[in-house]
């Protein structure tokens, strides 16, 4: 485990990534943590609003990534600056990305069923990170045997088939299949041999005079849905909370504000 540690993580110059990793992940869950307290109302956590103003944790953490990554150009891979610069940028990553879905949108959507691209993202970032400090890519280690070189060469294939793959499936519009499928084997290429979403740029493409093609997409997409849509809740509501329900913005039958004249 040592002689392991030694050539793929230290002598590589890997040993801030794995730092910047699990601050991040720390980061994440910690924050996740607090803004469930906030919303349930317990604890002494409060949301910060100096003046009115709700600052989201996204503004540190924009101020931790600078700081984090500008220590670590300067510092290099190795000794004390590059470690703190690691966790720094590793905190205020996890801060950042916890609120992707805000930044994407542009709204306050933490809450809501948009919300949880930013739980997909940390999970797909972290995995990717991980399988990089794993010693997989033989980038950075010295000395490698010829069964070394072969096995990582293969991983490197692997992981080249498997972003091409991962495409194929991100234009077919399943695109927590694609994200998966850049990290866990062979979900890219489920992704990318199965039937296209309804509404994706394949299925307009190559679905448009295909009205059998169509339909089958369309019953594909229901039954799955159906299927897989509550496990996936709950896995999600488990790391990142139940989002807020959702009120419609033009209900049916709105309540009159006053009650008409008698005639």
């Amino acid at each position: 485990m040592g002689h392991w540690w030694y050539r793929n993580i230290v002598e590589p110059g890997k040993l801030p990534l794995l730092l910047a990793l699990l601050a991040f992940v720390m980061s994440f869950l910690v924050t996740r943590v607090i803004t469930r307290t906030i919303r349930a109302g317990r604890g002494p956590f409060k949301n910060v609003t100096p003046g009115g103003l709700h600052i989201h944790h996204v503004v540190p953490g924009v101020i931790l990534v600078i700081i984090g990554g500008f220590g670590a150009v300067g510092s290099g891979r190795y000794g004390f600056g590059a470690w703190a610069s690691a966790v720094i940028f590793g905190l205020g990553a996890g801060l950042v990305l916890d609120e992707f879905a805000l930044i994407l949108h542009l709204d306050d959507v933490y809450w809501s069923e948009q919300g949880r691209k930013s739980v997909e993202l940390v999970v797909v970032t972290a995995a990717v990170v991980a399988l990089v400090i794993g010693g997989f890519v033989p980038f950075g280690v010295n000395d490698l045997s010829s069964e070394e070189r072969q096995s990582r060469g293969l991983v490197v294939m692997n992981g080249a088939t498997n972003f091409f793959l991962a495409l194929i499936a991100l234009w077919k519009g399943k695109a927590r299949t694609a994200l998966f499928g850049l990290v866990v084997p062979l979900v890219a290429l489920v992704g990318a041999i199965r039937l296209a979403r309804p509404g994706s740029p394949y299925a307009k493409r190559f679905y448009a005079n295909r009205p059998r093609a169509r339909a089958r997409t369309e019953l594909r997409a229901f039954h799955h849905d159906r299927r897989w849509a509550s496990p996936r809740r709950r896995f999600e509501n488990f790391i990142g909370g139940t989002p807020d329900p959702e009120h419609p913005e033009h209900p049916e039958h709105p309540e009159p504000l006053e009650k008409p004249p008698p005639h």
